[in-house]
């Protein structure tokens, strides 16, 4: 397994850092936050809110063919790999970018393309790759990440389907148009349905993460589906939603090698011109050997994330495996780079004039994202027998 990036991988990555320092810094992100359009309910449409992201930057990243990174040259994408798709959420993770990357662009054009071809995957892979439809994966049903346990029903209606229950923490629910829903079929089996966020009896709640981000809680009554709807085969979603979920937890860990590196050089940067005592505080030895330490974390980091990258790319057996272990690494690693970054601050890196706290709070949501490090963990050792 070669962790190197190719040309055409090189050349994205810098696009990426340029478009996404001069289009969506981190001021962008306080001035989305301050605005409101990220804490408070603003518009709404059918009750669905559509505040949370700059749709300007959205339609911007789909010109740049961010938004179809994942998505077949016949759909309109570009189609360049999970590679790719990582080295932009690792921009993103360093800028702070608030978009629907990680839930239309790689959970739900993921999970279509894993679900075979067809006239509805077809419509809205397209859709996804130009900007004009935004997705949502919603998995969990309880207040820690679960895929296995689905109470959500589905059952035969006439020539389509009836579903019922409720899921939780969607994440971009609120702005969706279109969601995907795993249900039960039949016992222990779960099939992949199409929902259109207006669709009568969907009802979605938003909610606000610490993170200054967005959710969404949704309730299923009665929802009624055309056989359309269905996305794969039936009683064979297991799989396409577990290669979806791989895709996602990859891309949080590239996002949080992003977040977690750029959290540490604003502190190294901080203890470069901090003085205490009259000298610069970056030379007393105590934090050097934290800083250090930090440093030859963030590099095992970046290995752990590109040999996921590269086991997605290469459909190796092992992939999920690749990507829990990245996930569960960079979502410690990050966050103790995020916690050092504040106690090296001192008290200022509690303040929001300082941007350190604003990358903690989204690294331990993040972390928290798609199962956390005990969640992968015990994942890795059931797979070996344990």
């Amino acid at each position: 397994m070669a962790l190197i990036l190719n040309d055409d991988e090189k050349m994205l990555l810098s696009s990426a850092q340029g478009f996404f320092a001069d289009k969506a810094p981190v001021s962008a992100f306080r001035k989305l936050r301050d605005s409101r359009l990220i804490n408070a309910d603003t518009d709404h449409d059918a009750g669905h809110d559509t505040g949370g992201i700059d749709r300007a930057l959205w339609s911007e990243m789909a010109d740049m063919g961010y938004a179809g990174v994942l998505i077949g040259e016949e759909h309109g994408g570009v189609d360049m790999g999970f590679m790719a798709a990582g080295l932009i959420a690792e921009q993103m993770g360093r800028n702070l970018t608030a978009s629907p990357f990680l839930s239309s662009s790689v959970l739900s054009a993921t999970a279509l393309r894993a679900s075979g071809e067809g006239a509805l995957q077809a419509s809205l892979l397209k859709k996804i790759a130009n900007g004009t439809a935004i997705m949502a994966l919603a998995t969990d049903e309880n207040s820690k990440h679960n895929p296995s346990h689905v109470e959500t029903r589905a059952e035969r209606a006439g020539n389509g389907f009836r579903l019922n229950g409720q899921k939780q923490a969607v994440i971009d629910g609120h702005i969706a148009d279109h969601i995907i829903i795993p249900a039960q079929t039949s016992p222990s089996k779960i099939s992949l349905f199409v929902v259109d966020a207006n669709a009568s009896g969907l009802s979605c709640e938003r909610t606000h993460m610490v993170d200054s981000r967005n959710a969404a809680r949704l309730e299923l009554s009665d929802v009624e589906l055309t056989s359309d709807a269905l996305i794969g085969e039936i009683d064979d979603g297991a799989q396409i939603l577990g290669h979806a979920l791989s895709a996602g937890r990859a891309m949080l860990a590239a996002e949080l090698l992003g977040a977690g590196e750029q959290a540490f050089r604003l502190t190294v940067d901080y203890i470069k011109e901090r003085k205490q005592f009259g000298r610069i505080i970056g030379e007393f030895q105590a934090l050097q050997h934290r800083a250090a330490h930090l440093y030859s974390e963030i590099e095992l980091c970046r290995s752990a994330v590109l040999a996921a990258l590269t086991a997605l790319d290469e459909k190796d057996a092992k992939a999920d495996i690749y990507c829990a272990m990245a996930k569960a690494k960079l979502g410690q690693v990050a966050k103790l780079a995020a916690l050092e970054g504040v106690q090296m601050h001192g008290g200022v890196g509690m303040t929001d004039e300082y941007d350190i706290g604003l990358f903690l709070k989204r690294i331990r949501v993040a972390q928290e994202m798609l199962g956390d490090g005990h969640y992968h963990m015990d994942q890795i050792a059931k797979s070996a027998s344990y």
